[in-house]
């Protein structure tokens, strides 16, 4: 770090030892990041420039990479090009660039392209820096700083989760030398509000084992009184320095800054003192000479840090003045030079305060200014961003429009798309206010509308991608020509299916697919098609679907489009009798696979793996699914698609194989790692967190989770996990009418979004309603009430119909996997019961199909069957059941299901009948005395009176003894006591 200071060091000493301990472990292969927090101005840059000073001094390599603030301006990857820039200057590191050519295009400054990024750039670009550096770090020991995270680009941040969750910081493999590597990275504590973009990134990266949190918290006023006093040279009165430290709060720039505005020691109750820090900094400018606050003024227009070359061409003053007035800035510690011909601001809080300062007119002047000069010969495309902040900031529309396409092509070539995104969104606002002899003579607003779209959908902003391609549409009109008029259509029946919105996919796909033929063959034809296929799948359009699906594999094998041969390949197994559930499906599937990986597809191998994924789990094949599940989410975060659909649908697969599993701590501990860093559009992943609430009783928590999710827009999974823990809570909750009226919403919201068959979860809803409803209508027989009872036995007879035809037909038409005969098991012996009674050969059915892999269900299964053996006085069997179904609630912390097997297995009297001495092992010393004062007939209260407890307390004790007894009630007990001799009858006085 080439920044250095006049001031004493002073306060922070414990932070510097931990970072030193840092540098220390890396040196010796044991790679750490730390991310240094702060609010600002409390000392982050000092800190870590001590750091870096210590770090250069003990032989290690040091590399510095700023983010910037310019407003709307994104400068994808802008600290590592920083980091970059430095590297290539220096010809030791030739032969590591040469070995890593995938990060020239950082450096590149090639000019804009209207082709398709390659889909593998992204990845390329991740793994080419992390080999560079880790390259770097087998030759010398590497410190990287990155300063000011909060201004990060979002493509930074996408790579430095890559670099330290998956790259740098990784354990390498055996035998291999371990990176000597450290990496430091400061932001801004107070910048964070709720929804910053900074804020999911730091919850999911501290979560790392080798990553550590450095807090800079306001400096004790002993130690800002130090460093006020140590500033100065002459001596300053206690009331003087009392009054800085008050005003100071424990931040050391402001210290500095109220004592450096001061021109010699001062009358505390003078009004020389300024009120707030803004002036404070600003007093400190106007002590410059008039030539130095004109550069100050014009440099913080080009931002925190500017290039000598350019300040000294937007200034405009002769070289020895421009000199002098540098040199007065620098003097000052206003400003700061770098190595690299650059001036930087020595805090952006003067930088923000001289640029409020300004005077609207200069403030427009100086940035044309820039913008003219960023515009001129030999700048490189990386400026193209900066440029259209000027030129707007200037007004010059025009060119702002053309700077805005220029940054967006470069934000494409380096992979960011969410810059991309925003650079033509700006570009599209742009584009109706100048007039049409200024626009871009090679582009339209229908062309550019839907490159803002594709950016938005692989920003993983579906939402976004739709109303993009919508107004798409719109601008298109009726003169738009064939090709482009069905690639508008079918761009947006693909994002369509990406939000669910069936219907209208297919309806525009169809629509796309009218509009060109499929002669002469033509690449647009053949996506078109491969859209058309997926959207008439899923409206129920097998036949269609298939017809058009072998037509187009043919023209693709043609025109030899590998990736489309992928997609359509997918497709196809899907409708052929190996589908995915198949070992020959899931061949076909891996082929695919294979196919979209070559042609560097990367949407499309993410289709295959999840269909691989989810095949396995129809199958009931879970243990392989994880295995899927794993090589799915693993490629997606080398490619950094996390956040993409088919990813988040990874996602919420994995979470669901835990939680059938019985993995159900797992499956909590994922979702709270999920929750801070998935888009709103995602948080259904995390739903399985949600089915373990209800398991366990917290049905506040759950409920509160289901309803969060049906209050955003409309999302079809994160409706059918609502459904799924809304109607269980309800049966659980003993609300058969609740239950019932959700299965119907939920059914008729999910088939008429997807406008195919009833949605396949129809299921496993009707199963749960079944519960409360079958109780519901035993206790109207038991009660007399014939009527109730009818009623009832009607509604559960529509809900088993529900599950009948829902499992006979399906989303797809495809028979049932495993999960699904299960769930229509139970809804059958729930139906039984709902008519009859319990039916022991029903309940044997649902838990042998339970047998597949899920053991909650099948504990609730036998729970049943457990009640109905014991109505068929098969004791022994129902004792069996019970006992089995309660060792997994205990297992799995399901307390309502723990609770009933209790109580059943306490009315059933199905307990073991241990030896006297057994029972005396299993009774506490607590619960003695509590049995022997129930034998004297005492009540909870009395009973907790004498031992000096609560009676609710005395009441736990009771209930446990009664279970422990295997007791029906309080009278039981004790006379079971009596005849195993675990008490002792008292004798009276008379004997």
């Amino acid at each position: 770090m080439a920044q250095t200071f006049g001031t004493p060091f002073i306060g922070r000493e414990d932070e510097l030892a931990r970072l030193t301990g840092v540098l220390e472990r890396a040196k010796h292969g044991d790679p750490r990041a730390v991310l240094v927090a702060g609010d600002a101005g409390v000392g982050k840059t000092r800190t870590l420039t001590e750091a870096a000073t210590h770090a250069a001094a003990t032989g290690m390599a040091v590399l510095t990479g700023h983010c910037v603030d310019l407003g709307d301006v994104g400068l994808p990857y802008l600290p590592f090009t920083e980091i970059l820039g430095a590297l290539a200057a220096d010809d030791r590191f030739a032969p590591a660039f040469a070995a890593h050519p995938a990060v020239d295009r950082l450096l590149s400054t090639g000019s804009g392209t209207d082709s398709a990024p390659d889909p593998g750039s992204r990845l390329q670009l991740f793994e080419g820096l992390a080999g560079l550096l880790a390259d770097l770090a087998d030759i010398a020991p590497l410190l990287l700083v990155l300063e000011d995270l909060h201004w990060a680009d979002q493509s930074s941040r996408d790579l430095l989760r890559f670099l330290l969750s998956r790259g740098l910081l990784q354990r390498p493999r055996p035998g291999a030398p371990a990176h000597r590597l450290a990496v430091f990275a400061s932001y801004r504590a107070d910048d964070l509000h709720r929804r910053h973009p900074l804020r999911p990134l730091l919850a999911e990266l501290i979560r790392l084992p080798a990553v550590d949190r450095v807090e800079l918290r306001p400096m004790a006023d002993a130690e800002v009184a130090r460093l006020v006093r140590a500033l100065r040279t002459d001596p300053l009165s206690d009331t003087t320095v009392r009054r800085i430290v008050d005003r100071a709060e424990g931040n050391a720039f402001y210290a500095e800054e109220l004592l450096a505005a001061l021109p010699g020691d001062f009358d505390p109750a003078s009004p020389a003192m300024p009120s707030g820090l803004a002036d404070v900094l600003l007093i400190r400018i106007e002590q410059l000479s008039e030539t130095a606050q004109q550069v100050l003024r014009t440099a913080a227009v080009a931002g925190r840090r500017v290039e000598h070359t350019l300040l000294r061409d937007a200034v405009q003053l002769p070289q020895d003045e421009l000199e002098s007035a540098l040199r007065e800035a620098v003097g000052r510690q206003l400003l700061v030079p770098g190595e690299d011909a650059t001036y930087s601001f020595r805090h952006a809080l003067t930088r923000e305060a001289v640029y409020a300062d300004l005077l609207p007119g200069e403030r427009v002047r100086l940035h044309g200014a820039f913008a003219k000069l960023l515009a001129g010969h030999g700048r490189s495309a990386e400026s193209a961003a900066e440029r259209a902040h000027h030129s707007r900031e200037s007004h010059d529309l025009a060119d702002a429009l053309t700077a805005s396409l220029e940054a967006a092509d470069h934000a494409q070539r380096v992979g960011a798309p969410a810059e991309e995104l925003h650079h033509l969104e700006t570009a599209l606002e742009l584009w109706t206010t100048v007039d049409a002899a200024a626009r871009p003579q090679d582009g339209d607003s229908v062309t550019l509308t839907l490159r803002a779209s594709a950016a938005a959908a692989r920003a993983g902003e579906a939402h976004r991608a739709v109303h993009l391609t919508r107004a798409a549409l719109a601008r298109a009109g009726s003169d738009a020509d064939s090709e482009l008029a069905a690639r508008v259509r079918y761009t947006l029946a693909g994002n369509l299916i990406r939000i669910d919105n069936l219907k209208a996919a297919f309806t525009y796909s169809s629509e796309a697919l009218a509009m060109i033929p499929a002669e002469p063959p033509s690449s647009t034809w053949v996506w078109a098609a491969a859209t058309h296929v997926i959207a008439a799948r899923y409206v129920g359009h097998d036949e269609d679907a298939e017809r058009v699906a072998r037509q187009a594999m043919r023209t693709a094998e043609k025109l030899e489009l590998a990736d489309a041969q992928a997609d359509l390949m997918i497709s196809l197994v899907g409708l052929e009798a190996h589908n995915r559930r198949t070992p020959e499906g899931r061949d076909r599937l891996r082929q695919a696979r294979e196919l979209a990986r070559s042609a560097g597809n990367i949407p499309v191998e993410m289709r295959a793996l999840y269909n691989l994924a989810i095949g396995c789990y129809e199958s009931g094949d879970l243990d392989e699914c994880l295995t899927s599940l794993t090589h799915g989410l693993d490629r997606a975060r080398r490619a950094g698609l996390l956040t993409s659909p088919y990813a988040l649908e990874l996602r919420y697969l994995q979470s669901l194989v835990l939680y059938t599993l019985g993995r159900w701590d797992e499956c909590a501990r994922a979702a709270a790692a999920d929750a801070e860093r998935l888009p709103a559009a995602g948080e259904f992943a995390t739903g399985p967190a949600l089915y373990v609430a209800v398991a366990r009783g917290d049905h506040k928590t759950a409920a509160g989770g289901a309803r969060a999710l049906l209050d955003g827009p409309f999302d079809w999974m994160a409706t059918l996990v609502a459904s799924i823990v809304l109607t269980d809570t309800a049966a659980l909750r003993g609300d058969p009418e609740a239950a019932v009226e959700r299965v119907h919403s939920s059914v008729e919201t999910l088939t008429d979004v997807s406008g195919a068959e009833r949605p396949d979860v129809g299921v496993r809803l009707a199963a749960l309603a079944l519960a409360a409803v079958a109780d519901a209508a035993e206790e109207s027989r038991l009660s007399g009430d014939a009527a109730g009872a009818r009623r009832w036995t009607d509604t559960a007879t529509e809900l088993v119909e529900l599950a009948r035809t829902t499992a006979a037909r399906g989303e797809d038409g495809t028979e049932q996997g495993p999960e699904g005969r299960a769930w229509l098991a139970r809804a059958e012996a729930e139906w039984i019961r709902a008519r009859t009674g319990p039916d022991a050969t029903a309940w044997e059915e649902a838990v042998t199909a339970f047998g597949y892999g899920d053991p909650y269900e099948l504990a609730r299964c036998e729970r049943r069957l457990a009640e109905a053996l014991l109505s068929a006085d098969r004791r022994e069997e129902a004792a069996e059941h019970a006992r089995a179904a309660r060792d997994t609630a205990v297992r799995l912390g399901a307390v309502p299901l723990r609770e009933d097997l209790d109580a059943l297995i306490r009315r059933g009297r199905l307990a073991e009948s241990p030896s006297a001495e057994d029972r005396i092992a299993t009774l506490t010393a607590r619960e003695s005395d509590v049995l022997r004062l129930l034998a004297r007939g005492r009540t909870n209260r009395q009973i907790g009176e004498e031992l000096f407890i609560s009676g609710k307390t005395a009441s736990v004790h009771v209930s446990n003894i009664l279970a422990k007894l295997s007791a029906a009630s309080r009278t039981e007990a004790v006379a079971i006591a009596y005849r195993e001799g675990l008490i002792e009858p008292e004798t009276t006085p008379s004997g």
